[in-house]
């Protein structure tokens, strides 16, 4: 009796022992160890049978059970049995009741034990790799140190002291070379949980590495005094952080330089030698440009809001320094303020500007039959389109020096004769493409739009209602770790997505696809910051 009492508590300390070993719950263990005894016992009794095992927590006992469940009619008969039946062994018995018999101990065999182990062993397995990654995934987006185990095909394996983690060859900084037993410094990346275990996956070249790497260095972004922006690498080479300091007697980036470069250098010797350079953040993008630009200087700025493209005017001995060696200082600016940059010099600017001012004068001669003085003086006042001078307030035009009413009404009414004329014109041209009258009936499209949308099969107001408001309007996509621009069909006159939304619900509700309810619904949902409502008989 003493010596089974002791190996009952030989089982409760084995358990003990495993869960101490894998850093998991000892209870979880008891309940692995349950449920491949119950699984032995089932490979002695029959498969069919419902067996459950109970071990003691503080005694070490092992009790063995067969549960049958009360039903109304038996579709089971190895783990059912009807109420009839079961009031035979307890009065009062109903449907949802569980008869528990106890079984007798079985002697376990050499195949039943080694079942039970393998049970055992899987189920701990599982616990250790949910452990890991319950541990790990709470970690992402933070630095972690480890030690390289192994190279796999450029690939680096990192033991991480409960796992291990892989930094793949395209994270690692060009040039940079890892061997067996070196220590690393990585930013974790991502945690997936798969089959075969928690994947960990690191990162040397993420711009969020560089960032968790100053907030190391640099105490003040603990207290919240200092924050990092925004970071562009292109990793081994240089590096732009846009930093703010929310005190106004600390300078953010004296802060992350620190004492004769020291903060600065630490950061730059961890990311082998990358240059860096800090700049001033600015909730002004055109004044954060020009910071981004460093050390280049920028003479002008021009930005448009609507597809965050801006054009920089540099002097001439400044454009290489501005656009820097193979491009990066432009690419890491553009990447930093997240704008699409365009640099060019005074003197290209100005040829520009000059070819411009000249088309559209010829615009007002060609299609107003003005003479060149009458059309420099509209481009002088910016006016660019028949449209401008056609339907402006005719006290703009008589704002301009030499103008009268006479020879405003008379402006107006030759630019509005012209574009009756093209529109006609136009229109002939969008029918002959195929545009049927649903289309040309629908408010807000002009006959040049049909034609751009004719030519892209868009012909019928079905058509325009199945577009989605990016498909006119245009979007920002990434591509290859670069912003590119994705034209939109009605890009180019200049209909923003919130006026593509508009035409494309408006029509959904001319046909009868949605409802006043739906769209009053969306406009709620989008002022919430909810998802955009999508109707599926579109």
């Amino acid at each position: 009796m003493a010596s089974t009492s002791a190996n009952r508590l030989e089982l409760l300390q084995i358990a003990n022992a495993v869960a101490r070993e894998k850093m998991i719950d000892p209870d979880l263990v008891i309940v692995v160890v349950e449920e491949s005894m119950a699984k032995a016992a089932k490979q002695h009794y029959g498969q069919e049978l419902d067996i459950r095992a109970h071990i003691d927590r503080k005694s070490g006992e092992l009790a063995m059970t067969r549960v049958r469940t009360v039903v109304q009619e038996v579709e089971n008969s190895f783990t059912e049995l009807t109420v009839e039946d079961a009031r035979k062994y307890r009065e009062g018995a109903v449907p949802g009741d569980e008869l528990i018999d106890p079984l007798p101990p079985i002697d376990m065999n050499r195949i039943g034990a080694q079942s039970a182990k393998q049970v055992i062993l899987q189920k701990v397995r599982e616990a250790e790799r949910e452990r890991q990654y319950e541990e790990f995934k709470d970690r992402q987006g933070t630095i972690i140190n480890g030690v390289v185990s192994r190279i796999e095909y450029g690939n680096v394996i990192v033991d991480v002291g409960r796992g291990e983690a892989v930094c793949r060859r395209d994270q690692l900084i060009p040039r940079e070379i890892f061997r067996n037993g070196d220590r690393i410094r990585a930013y974790i990346r991502e945690v997936r949980s798969e089959m075969r275990g928690p994947q960990i996956f690191l990162s040397r070249t993420a711009p969020e590495f560089m960032a968790e790497l100053f907030k190391m260095e640099v105490p003040e972004n603990y207290d919240g005094i200092i924050e990092i922006k925004a970071v562009a690498r292109d990793p081994g080479s240089r590096a732009k952080i846009g930093v703010i300091s929310y005190d106004s007697s600390i300078d953010p980036v004296g802060a992350c330089v620190g004492m004769r470069g020291s903060r600065v250098q630490a950061v730059v010797n961890e990311l082998q030698g990358e240059k860096i350079d800090i700049i001033p953040w600015n909730d002004d993008a055109p004044t954060f440009l020009v910071n981004a630009l460093q050390p280049a200087e920028v003479t002008k700025v021009v930005l448009d809001d609507e597809t965050d493209r801006v054009e920089v005017v540099v002097p001439e001995e400044q454009l290489s320094l501005a656009i820097g060696r193979r491009g990066q200082n432009v690419r890491l600016a553009s990447r930093l303020t997240g704008l699409d940059i365009d640099i060019m010099t005074e003197e290209e600017e100005s040829a520009r500007r000059q070819a411009e001012f000249e088309e559209r004068s010829r615009l007002f001669t060609d299609t107003m039959n003005v003479d060149e003085v009458v059309a420099q003086l509209l481009v002088s006042e910016g006016f660019a389109t028949l449209e401008e001078v056609a339907y402006v307030e005719i006290d703009e035009l008589l704002a301009i020096e030499g103008f009268d009413e006479e020879t405003a009404d008379e402006l107006q009414a030759r630019a509005r004769e012209s574009l009756d004329e093209i529109n006609q014109h136009t229109l002939e041209e969008a029918r002959d493409l195929g545009v049927e009258q649903s289309l040309v009936d629908f408010e807000g499209l002009t006959p040049q739009m049909m034609v751009v949308l004719a030519k892209d099969g868009v012909k019928t107001l079905e058509d325009f209602a199945r577009c989605a408001d990016w498909e006119l309007a245009g979007e920002w996509t990434e591509a290859d770790g670069k912003r590119v621009r994705e034209e939109g069909l009605l890009e180019a006159f200049d209909v923003n997505l919130e006026e593509a939304r508009e035409l494309v619900m408006r029509a959904r509700l001319t046909l009868g696809y949605v409802t006043e309810e739906d769209i009053a619904a969306q406009q709620t949902a989008e002022e919430d910051g909810g998802e955009t409502i999508q109707d599926d008989r579109v």
